[in-house]
């Protein structure tokens, strides 16, 4: 039996802090952000490099707490930090990896897996093909599931640069993907 740690019940405002001091509160937050952390990172350098980006964010997160002012809610400093982890991340290395795709959970068959694996591998081709800021932004929006305001305080960019960048994105990548023979219903 495990007992929940009092920490888990706090916010993140009161976490961020009590961590100056508080190890247990760091390690709440880590608790509460590794997984959304995680899957930003996945997607944008690949699970493989994923675990080492998420190691990277966390310690700089616990270095620059000192100078998070709270102006923004600390999920969405977060992702600025994982996005300048991936961003050094993909500059270590020349080439974006094609399996850049979190991987479907449990497939029902072999041949359908097969298949959902040439898509993932399609896609991240055509992610590739993206400007660096219309990638970003349709990963934050369609992997992390934030919201137009939150990726414009994530990015520092205006609300329409932000819906523009997503909508030229997703427009490109249909054309990418339709170049390519992936069809909707794949």
């Amino acid at each position: 039996m495990t007992l929940s740690d009092p920490h888990d019940s706090l916010d993140d405002a009161e976490l961020v802090r009590r961590a100056a001091r508080d190890e247990r509160a760091f390690e709440a937050l880590v608790r509460r952000h590794a997984p959304a952390v995680h899957r930003l990172a996945a997607s944008t350098v690949g699970p493989g490099a994923a675990d080492d980006v998420v190691q990277e964010v966390f310690i700089a997160a616990h270095r620059g707490l000192k100078t998070f002012r709270g102006e923004a809610q600390f999920s969405t400093w977060l992702h600025r930090v994982t996005l300048n982890a991936c961003a050094h991340a993909l500059r270590r290395r020349t080439a974006l990896p094609l399996d850049g795709l979190p991987e479907p959970a449990a497939p029902h068959s072999p041949a359908r897996a097969g298949e959902q694996a040439q898509v993932r591998e399609r896609l991240a081709q055509a992610l590739a093909t993206l400007s660096p800021e219309q990638r970003e932004a349709l990963t934050l929006r369609e992997i992390a599931g934030l919201d137009y305001a939150e990726i414009s305080a994530v990015t520092g960019a205006e609300l329409g640069t932000v819906k523009s960048r997503i909508a030229r994105g997703r427009a490109a990548l249909r054309v990418w993907l339709t170049r390519a023979g992936v069809r909707a219903d794949d």
